[in-house]
């Protein structure tokens, strides 16, 4: 096997949300493996100190501040990232967010706002880079990063799990459309992973030494329902990223990629106290 396959070197890569979290392990990822990357970050600290650790890897970065709700700042962003580096090869949408709450409890903003984060971005994005790919015609690859929500129901989550499952089915349409230009469209489905967002940490650089630990009751309850039984770390995501962006993956197009130790096999079975695998109501057991 020819193992330059997972190569980036000469490719440029577009991150959304990219200054933390699994955007920021995915920017990190791709630059590892030889890409040059822009990312669009609500944070400015955050975009400088990762634009500062690509290019401490050898590649180029660009940092753009900025909001992806802002559909034309965001597509001028894209447009900024194929100026810069003269092509533009991965496109990665993984800005996002949620708040829990349930439905009834929903305002028209709560709703929109979920949309125009979860779902409006990426449609945004991806219009303005899928032209940038085509004129180049090397192809490329579009990573759109779900939730295991998109394919479960999800109490509490109910407009976020709307636009995750839209954009899994989104990704199966965008492959069909886009496979004669060679443009591969695929999605990562993670269940919960260490950010600075899942640990409070919601503003400044992403700095590790201020996150809260997870208690002993939340770690039983991540033992409980995640059968790898621990929290996903980020870069476990960039990896998969990493790899659909790259030459091994290149007969993989459509597909939903769940990086979630398992919760999506699970099927709501859990571990009992004695670690034996139930369903509920039998956890207490």
């Amino acid at each position: 096997m020819e193992t330059s396959g997972i190569d980036l070197t000469g490719q440029a890569a577009f991150v959304t949300g990219g200054g933390g979290g699994i955007g920021r392990a995915i920017a990190l990822c791709m630059a590892d493996m030889g890409a040059d990357v822009a990312i669009i970050e609500a944070i400015p600290e955050r975009c400088e100190q990762v634009a500062a650790m690509i290019e401490a890897r050898g590649r180029k970065a660009l940092c753009i501040p900025g909001n992806v709700m802002d559909v034309e700042a965001l597509q001028n962003a894209v447009a900024a990232a194929a100026d810069t580096f003269g092509r533009l090869d991965v496109l990665v949408n993984n800005a996002g967010g949620v708040t829990r709450r349930d439905f009834l409890d929903l305002t028209e903003k709560n709703w929109r706002r979920h949309i125009d984060i979860n779902l409006i971005s990426n449609l945004a994005a991806t219009q303005a880079a899928v032209p940038v790919m085509i004129a180049g015609g090397r192809g490329g690859s579009i990573i759109n990063v779900t939730s295991i929500e998109g394919s479960r129901a999800a109490p509490g989550y109910a407009v976020y799990a709307a636009c995750k499952a839209g954009i899994n089915n989104l990704t199966r349409t965008l492959a069909l459309e886009f496979a004669e230009h060679g443009i591969r469209v695929n999605t990562i489905a993670p269940d919960i992973v260490r950010t600075p967002g899942t640990s409070g940490q919601f503003s400044g650089p992403v700095d590790e030494s201020q996150w809260h630990q997870p208690g002993p009751a939340q770690m039983e309850s991540i033992r409980k329902r995640i059968p790898a039984g621990r929290w996903g770390q980020d870069e476990e995501c960039g990896k998969v990223a990493v790899f659909l962006a790259s030459p091994m993956a290149s007969y993989i197009t459509g597909a939903t990629i769940p990086v979630d130790g398992g919760s999506w096999a699970s099927g709501g079975w859990v571990r009992n106290r004695d670690g034996a695998w139930i369903l509920p109501p039998e956890v207490t057991g």
